[in-house]
């Protein structure tokens, strides 16, 4: 670890103090590292070839022609891509969906802005993690050696 010495104005110590009571954090060094990294990984300058894992979400409305159909459908088109759904009703014709996606950061991103523009989509967001995949080999009690991927996240692009 890195000791950095900071000075902040006593307004945006009692601010950072507020956010280290409201997340349980335990000192000022553990918030302003947290602060940091959600800081980092929101901007949008990550190489279109890293890896990520993105975590996609909108606003759905329903009863606008075919994107019912359109928008699992470009899932499905992605099925290695896309690790899990979660939709939630909001009213009779909207819905909540959260998509967890994986790849590069330029496949997800393209995915996530060409179904923001869509006509009935509203408060997309996209979030990405940055993470590196590592390849080891162990075996099981019963079986025999085999080699296959871990994601480690990483704290930037």
């Amino acid at each position: 670890m890195h000791r950095t010495t900071i000075v902040i104005d006593d307004d945006l110590a009692a601010a950072l103090d507020a956010y280290m009571e409201s997340t349980g954090a335990a000192n000022r060094s553990e918030a302003i590292r947290d602060l940091v990294r959600r800081g980092l990984s929101a901007r949008r300058e990550a190489p279109a070839d890293a890896h990520c894992v993105g975590v996609v979400s909108c606003v759905i409305d329903q009863s606008v022609r075919n994107l019912a159909a359109r928008v699992p459908r470009g899932r499905l088109d992605r099925h290695d891509e896309t690790v899990a759904v979660l939709s939630a009703p909001l009213d009779h014709t909207t819905s909540i969906d959260v998509m967890l996606m994986r790849g590069h950061v330029g496949e997800v991103s393209a995915y996530a802005e060409a179904l923001f523009a869509e006509r009935g989509i509203l408060h997309g967001a996209l979030s990405l993690v940055p993470v590196a995949e590592e390849r080891s080999s162990h075996a099981h009690p019963q079986g025999s050696t085999h080699e296959h991927s871990h994601l480690k996240v990483l704290n930037g692009f």
